[in-house]
């Protein structure tokens, strides 16, 4: 027989259950502007009804149901969103720090404008025009000195700029890798914690939030692929377990990062660090990841799928591809280099062929500022020549083939339009083009690669947008939801006090009123 106070269990149950899915939506409401929560929900399911399974089980009409109780408190989260944000995030933090490196070289550079390299070689044109039409003037010498001094400079800042900004690039390498050695730590400690709670049959949703906004972080700087492992023990059927987080590679590959409670460690591979084990000074050659038994596995820069900040930032800062240093501001400062070193030996010796105003052959009018200097001239260290800056009467202007070295000629300054006609001349170790088209050429160049670095960022953030909204309308705590399902369970949670009221009543009819019949 039915316990007579079986319906007061079944709506003490429904009071709990209810109590509980009230407290989970005021929990809900309360991180409603939490960054990276989850909402969350009670799964409801009903208790087993009355009589049991069994040989001895009483015979009755049916199986009496006997309430309800709150399975589990589960997010509310799709993982193919996730892995889809994920990659939509690494390919974004690629293109973001691409187009910022391309940005920063387009500012040093500085081109079309009134004060860029472009502008100072015009000058220098025109000042040796200038001087092939009054080759004794002192005044028409002394500001060829001038824009001479100012195409050494605008190449000397140039370089230094780029190789400062390339610097920098080095630098945030360095605090990229310190960041993903530090959330892999902090994913393999989530890990153990989860893997201590879930097998006592408790879902620890807040750190699985925790941990799924360090992968959010994680794929910003790498391509990461994600495997789940049960904690065993008595762990529900939903509860999602420890990740192993893997690197993956161009070709498809998996590099593991992070297996249940033990994380990697990255550092670059063949160049010289700062203290900090990470920051490079030198050209690097891949990513090491070093295990926590001590193995280690190097990864070439060629084996890096180009996605991820991290890669990214490798290649504009410079990697080594056979021996030979790759990158956009290692590129950009060769250019920089081949253009300074084929117009100053160009340059130098035109002027050689020319006499300045005693008559003696034409020295060198740019020099190297480092005589010590193995490299030669490079758009880091050369100037314009000590002797000419203070005598610019060794300017050699004049131009005459019969003219014996020591003879001088008034008046003569065809070698100075010589030097001013090297703007339109084809340079062997340019191309077969002219300095300033090549020149032209390198900022067109450029400004095609910035072009296209901020048409995929853009296209990036359109598809991280969608996806976000998409991941949002499925995660995200929306308060009006939250209204309706708290009104919900608040009535539900009345008409099973009400129940109990009703019971009660019954109970008392039965325990007070059987039996005192007449009185």
């Amino acid at each position: 027989m039915r316990s007579t106070f079986m319906g007061l269990e079944a709506s003490k149950r429904g009071l709990t259950t209810q109590q509980s899915a009230l407290y989970t939506t005021g929990h809900n409401i309360s991180n409603a502007n939490t960054a990276g929560y989850t909402r969350q929900r009670v799964n409801m399911e009903p208790t087993q009804g009355y009589p049991g399974v069994g040989l001895d089980t009483p015979m009755t009409a049916g199986f009496i149901g006997t309430g309800v109780q709150a399975n589990s408190v589960q997010r509310i989260r799709d993982d193919f969103t996730d892995k889809q944000y994920r990659q939509e995030t690494n390919k974004l933090g690629y293109w973001e720090t691409r187009s910022s490196s391309i940005a920063q070289m387009e500012d040093v550079l500085n081109e079309p404008s009134d004060y860029g390299l472009a502008k100072s070689l015009d000058e220098l044109w025109n000042s040796l025009q200038d001087l092939n039409v009054n080759p004794e003037d002192g005044g028409a010498r002394a500001v060829v000195v001038q824009r001479g001094i100012a195409v050494a400079d605008s190449f000397n800042y140039m370089y230094n700029s780029i190789q400062q900004v390339k610097e920098n690039a080095g630098a945030e390498i360095g605090i990229a890798l310190t960041d993903v050695n530090s959330i892999l730590q902090q994913i393999a400690s989530i890990n153990e914690q989860i893997q201590t709670i879930e097998p006592n049959g408790y879902m620890p949703n807040d750190l699985y939030d925790a941990r799924d906004n360090l992968l959010d972080q994680l794929s910003t700087y790498l391509p990461i692929e994600i495997t789940k492992q049960p904690s065993g023990g008595n762990a529900q059927a939903i509860a999602e377990g420890s990740v192993n987080v893997s690197l993956k590679l161009k070709n498809g590959s998996l590099v593991n990062l992070v297996n249940g409670r033990s994380a990697a460690k990255l550092q670059n591979s063949g160049t010289n660090t700062e203290p900090d084990g990470v920051t490079p000074k030198g050209m690097i050659t891949g990513l090491e990841v070093i295990s926590p038994i001590g193995l280690s596995k190097t990864i070439g820069v060629s084996e890096l799928s180009d996605l991820g900040k991290y890669k990214s930032l490798v290649d504009s800062y410079g990697y080594s591809s056979n021996g030979t240093e790759k990158g956009l501001f290692p590129d950009m400062l060769n250019k920089l280099n081949d253009m300074a070193k084929a117009f100053a030996e160009e340059f130098n010796a035109q002027h050689a062929l020319g006499n300045d105003i005693t008559g003696n052959r034409g020295q060198d009018f740019f020099a190297v500022k480092d005589t010590n200097s193995a490299a030669g001239i490079t758009a880091a260290n050369f100037h314009v020549s000590k002797d000419i800056i203070e005598d610019p009467t060794k300017i050699a202007a004049a131009f005459d083939e019969d003219l014996a070295d020591g003879q001088a000629e008034p008046g003569n300054g065809k070698n100075a339009l010589n030097l001013a006609n090297m703007k339109f001349e084809a340079l062997s170790d340019l191309g077969g083009v002219s300095i300033q088209t090549y020149f032209a050429g390198v900022i067109g160049q450029l400004g095609v690669d910035g072009q296209q670095a901020i048409r995929l960022q853009y296209n990036s953030q359109t598809l991280q947008q969608a996806v976000t909204e998409r991941r949002s309308s499925i995660s995200s705590v929306s308060l009006d939801e939250e209204m309706t399902n708290m009104i919900t369970f608040q009535q539900a949670y009345n008409a099973n006090a009400r129940m109990i009221t009703v019971i009660d009543e019954t109970l008392d009819k039965i325990i007070n009123g059987l039996g005192r019949v007449g009185l």
